[in-house]
């Protein structure tokens, strides 16, 4: 095509064809392909987060990332995903303290009840140092990239009858229901409750039948699973303010050019901010909805609670695994 142009000439726009070529070539490149599993169903802001988290991509990025979303567990069922990107079979996944403390035990502090005061502490102090040194040992001990840090929800309990609960000493004998793992169990009899192992499914029936006498979950999972109907009141005992924390497989991150390491960072800093406003915005309004479900909802003496719990916790074997001085230094963070 270029015969009747000069040798010269005829060499510098064959020059320019291949360059043009080499730029369409990198403009056609696939996509990267993140497969996110979660066991959230869609209505939930968990959920909601992950479509905010792609959205973001493609509106910052457009055509460099497929983002699939597996909903309901689908994919992988709940709690094998850390596992799963350890093996290279899944790119990303929200995962919790519980998880990752199974395999990091000084993760187990996140862990602990009355440690993180509520949403905003936990942002600050996961956005600290403190976050960063943590994260970093996810990373080199799981293979395993925080992304950000997202609000799951305050814990609060949630019981049959009438008996007023003020103290941990109230709660002696009361069968509480809690996940069937030595934290969570740790945890339940930390509150003065006798902490009785559960399958999630079986709990509704359980509270109606009397097996339990009460359980704990943040209020959009009271409300979404209808526990409201079988008991009878809200103790808002605020014993551990919930994290889920956006992750990717260390080997998909580190395939990332440092620009879409920074993308990914900041799609997910969106998308968790997105489900902390409307999450904390539900709870909210959902202490009235239970008022009008006929549940009585008062606050004990979380002091006395909070002292109890947190003393449990350092006398315990978990609190050896803890790094020194890491209660005083997120206490420290306001």
């Amino acid at each position: 095509m270029f015969k009747h142009l000069p040798k010269y000439t005829a060499g510098i726009a064959a020059a320019a064809l291949l360059a043009l070529s080499g730029v369409a070539t990198t403009a056609m490149a696939d996509p990267v392909k993140l497969r996110i599993s979660t066991p959230a169903v869609e209505s939930d802001w968990h959920a909601k987060m992950l479509t905010v988290f792609k959205d973001e991509l493609e509106k910052k990025a457009p055509g460099q990332f497929d983002v699939e979303i597996h909903l309901n567990a689908s994919l992988f069922k709940q709690g094998t995903e850390p596992a799963a990107m350890q093996r290279g079979n899944l790119d990303m996944a929200m995962i919790s303290a519980q998880d990752i403390a199974k395999q990091v035990p000084a993760w187990s502090v996140f862990t602990a009840g009355y440690l993180i005061r509520d949403p905003d502490h936990q942002r600050k102090v996961f956005h600290s140092d403190i976050g960063k040194e943590f994260y970093q040992m996810v990373a080199d001990d799981m293979n395993i990239e925080i992304l950000d840090v997202g609000y799951l929800g305050t814990r609060e309990l949630d019981i049959r009858g009438d008996k007023k609960i003020e103290t941990p000493a109230d709660l002696a004998g009361v069968k509480l229901r809690m996940p069937g793992s030595d934290a969570w169990l740790f945890l339940g009899n930390a509150l003065g409750a006798n902490a009785t192992p559960l399958a999630f499914g079986e709990v509704y029936t359980g509270l109606q039948t009397g097996t339990i006498d009460a359980q704990d979950n943040p209020l959009p999972t009271v409300k979404a699973a209808k526990f409201y109907e079988v008991t009878n009141q809200i103790v808002l005992t605020h014993h551990l303010v919930d994290a889920i924390f956006l992750s990717m497989a260390k080997s998909t991150y580190d395939e990332l050019s440092e620009d879409q390491q920074k993308l990914v960072h900041e799609a997910a800093e969106v998308a968790t901010k997105y489900n902390n406003e409307h999450r904390i915005a539900d709870e909210a309004k959902l202490l009235d909805f239970f008022k009008e479900q006929g549940l009585k909802v008062y606050e004990p003496d979380v002091a006395a609670f909070r002292k109890k719990v947190q003393q449990d916790y350092l006398e315990s074997d978990f609190a050896k695994d803890w790094p020194e001085g890491i209660v005083e230094r997120v206490n420290a963070i306001k």
